[in-house]
This record gives structure tokens, C-alpha cells and sequence, in this order.
């Protein structure tokens, strides 16, 4: 992928994360690699919506969370970042974010179950980082994020919000919107009483169907068309 196509996907990303209301005004933030120098990525600015990224604002990192290159100001939890694509090489984006259900149930600091479609997207591992609640502004509490994340999907930071990896920014920005989901339906399910849940063979098998790297692509293109007829429709 080239760099401006690159820089285009963490634009659309933006617009999504936004358009789903899961960017807590400026504080979320969101990076992707660079293509062919897995030390540098680009990164949404501090200051700035989701909605409000450009290949001028963005800003480019190295892996020890220094700028090094972009107008915009750097996000102090670059750390999240850095550490983790220094631990995952199968990693070229991540996101972080305070999506409301998924802050509400990193509270409980119960296991997400199975109960779901979204859900099974991480029937492989949903781990918690419970270090702090602040800020993850030193370099020693972004590793403490990576190592709690594992090799897994995601990581909820209990009482604080998600970090979110993928393979692609594509995988990341629908694995946010599927486990916003899958919280918001099991915190309801909680209320109700959860039932019977399938079995780890069936899990298995959706789990496998449902996180198809075609999956990610398509719903993000779907996701990206959605928010251009809406703009369009203005």
C-alpha cells in the first residue's frame, strides 16, 4: 500500500470511529504502520477529533513514541502504541478508545461470554490491564498494556476504555465497533439473566467465519459508503 493510501485508510478510520460516537471529543486516538518501515506509523493528532485528521495534521512516530515528522501535536498515551507494535509485529494498527458500554463493563471485571456475534470475534482472549486508571503516559505503563494485551485482539482497560489491534486499520476500526457491541448486549444480558450458550465448537466455527480479513474490508468500505451518502444528503 503506498503512503498516501495509507494515510487515506487512518483518515477513513477516523470518520468511522467518529461517526459511531466512540471518540470522547479528542482523547481517542488511532495509528497505522507505515508501509515498508515497520519502525515509524502515523498517528491521529492531539487536539483533534477522529472526524478532523489530515495528511498534514497527522503525526509520525517511532517506535520509542518520539515525533519525527507531521504538524500536529503528539498524543501524550503514544505509548500505547509504540510498545505495542514493538511486541506485535503481526500488528499494524491500533486504537484506542472509551467507547461507553465497554468502559461500563470493564467496571464489572467479569469475562466477556460468548452470547453474541460481536462476542465471538473474541472468544479467543479478552484479558484486562488493571496497572491504573490514568493516563498511559510513560513508556513503562505502555508496556504494561502490550503485556496485558498478549497476542490476543483486544485488552480492556478496566474503568479507563479499549485498546484495539488488527492486522490492517480495516480489522481494528470494526473490531472497536463489534466490541462496543458485544458490551452493550451482554451488560443487557446481565440484567435479564444470560442463558445457555453454544457450544465450543459452534463458537469456534463462527469465530473463525466472522473474522475473515474479507469481513473487515467489506464492512469498513460499507461503513466509509454509509458516511459519504450521508454527506452527500446534506
Amino acid at each position: 500500500m503506498s503512503i498516501e493510501k495509507t494515510q487515506q485508510r487512518l483518515i477513513e478510520a477516523g470518520l468511522i470511529i467518529d461517526h459511531h460516537d466512540l471518540g470522547d471529543m479528542t482523547r481517542g486516538h488511532v495509528s497505522i504502520r507505515v508501509p515498508g518501515d515497520p519502525s515509524h506509523f502515523y498517528m491521529k493528532p492531539h487536539s483533534f477529533g477522529f472526524d478532523e485528521i489530515t495528511p498534514e495534521n497527522m503525526v509520525l512516530c517511532n517506535m520509542d513514541g518520539e515525533k519525527v515528522g507531521g504538524t500536529g501535536r503528539k498524543h501524550s498515551e503514544v505509548y500505547i502504541h509504540s510498545e505495542i507494535y514493538k511486541a506485535r509485529p503481526d500488528v499494524n494498527s491500533v486504537i484506542h478508545a472509551h467507547p461507553t458500554y465497554a468502559v461500563a463493563f470493564s467496571a464489572t471485571g467479569q469475562k466477556l461470554q460468548p452470547i453474541s456475534q460481536p462476542s465471538v470475534a473474541f472468544s479467543d482472549g479478552l484479558p484486562y490491564f488493571d496497572e491504573a486508571i490514568d493516563l498511559i503516559r510513560t513508556p513503562a505503563l505502555g508496556i504494561g498494556v502490550a503485556t496485558a494485551l498478549g497476542k490476543c485482539k483486544a485488552v480492556l482497560m478496566r474503568n479507563h476504555g479499549v485498546s484495539i489491534v488488527g492486522s490492517t486499520v480495516e480489522e481494528a476500526t470494526i473490531l472497536l465497533i463489534m466490541l462496543e457491541n458485544a458490551c452493550q448486549i451482554q451488560l443487557a444480558a446481565m440484567a435479564a439473566g444470560v442463558g445457555e450458550t453454544f457450544t465450543d465448537a459452534q463458537i469456534q466455527k463462527l469465530h473463525r467465519d466472522i473474522t475473515q480479513p474479507e469481513q473487515f474490508t467489506i464492512n469498513f468500505d460499507y461503513l466509509l459508503r454509509k458516511i459519504k451518502r450521508n454527506q452527500a444528503s446534506k
